[in-house]
């Protein structure tokens, strides 16, 4: 095996154990008993900020905090849209099932594509209109089976992280900025814990609740984050995006097997469809995803 080959091997490995790490999210989330769905958000950021700050010192030792200072604005409005990502993320996962929360938000690549063409003047190639159509349809598909039900909310609530992704990827090809994804991570984790913080209050979690939060935090959020960072400096756009899509695919799965949370008909139609179309996206131009350094 040759030294490119390797190398090749090790971020694919690390990309797949990022996606099965991010999947796990749905099944942990229904096994917690007290803590409603404010303090759930709270918990999650707070312990991703907690493992983040521990990785910086770890790869960076004793420059972790120029490291953050590096950041600059441009850094810390990145974390902010980070923020956003991951109280949107665990409020939508609260209210409405795994499934839907996780192809909603992986609509990024396609609305990057979109801010590109808006805020950039980015010329949109005509086979990724097609692919927004076919992911539209897909949502629509997925949103019509919520039209009587109580899940519509969190629906909405999943596509504000698409939204805030492609915002991020969009201001940093604007400022040509080579953000360091760790320090933008921990800065997210402390403004969504910040941020949450006093509809979180008072505390009901128990201390199972407390345990659950601490592996998502740590383990599904902060841990993969740093895995994909390692990864993309290895991979290609494309393969970052493809391989990326084992969360969707495994986290339903996950949800079934460990809570007995079975997709709708709806959810899995429209899904295939959304999936179909992120998939032709990279494939075709790449995945619109930065190459992180």
């Amino acid at each position: 095996m040759t030294e490119d080959a390797g190398r090749h091997r090790r971020g694919v490995a690390l990309m797949v154990c990022a996606g099965l790490l991010w999947s796990i999210a749905g099944v942990f989330t229904r096994h917690i008993e007290q803590a409603p769905r404010w303090e759930t958000t709270f918990w999650r950021s707070f312990f991703c900020a907690l493992a983040m700050a521990v990785i910086l010192l770890v790869l960076h030792r004793g420059r972790a905090v120029a490291e953050v200072v590096r950041l600059g604005r441009v850094g810390f409005v990145s974390g902010a849209l980070w923020a956003v990502m991951f109280t949107g993320f665990m409020l939508a996962l609260t209210q409405t099932s795994t499934a839907n929360t996780l192809v909603l938000t992986s609509l990024a690549p396609l609305t990057a594509a979109l801010f590109a063409w808006l805020l950039l003047g980015e010329r949109v190639p005509a086979r990724t209109w097609l692919f927004i159509g076919a992911a539209f349809v897909g949502i629509l598909v997925m949103f019509g089976g919520e039209a009587g039900g109580g899940r519509m909310a969190g629906n909405l609530i999943a596509l504000i992280v698409p939204l805030a992704a492609g915002l991020n990827f969009v201001l940093m090809r604007k400022t040509g900025a080579r953000i360091n994804l760790i320090p933008a991570v921990l800065v997210g984790g402390l403004l969504s814990a910040l941020a949450t913080l006093p509809l979180a209050w008072p505390f009901l979690a128990s201390s199972r609740d407390l345990a659950l939060l601490a592996l998502l935090g740590a383990l599904q959020l902060a841990l993969p984050c740093a895995l994909a960072v390692m990864a993309a400096r290895i991979l290609s756009p494309t393969e970052v995006a493809l391989i990326g899509l084992t969360e969707v695919v495994f986290g339903p799965l996950w949800a079934w097997l460990g809570a007995g949370e079975v997709p709708t008909t709806h959810a899995l139609t429209g899904g295939a469809i959304v999936l179909a179309a992120l998939a032709a996206q990279a494939l075709a131009s790449g995945g619109w995803q930065p190459r992180a350094r």
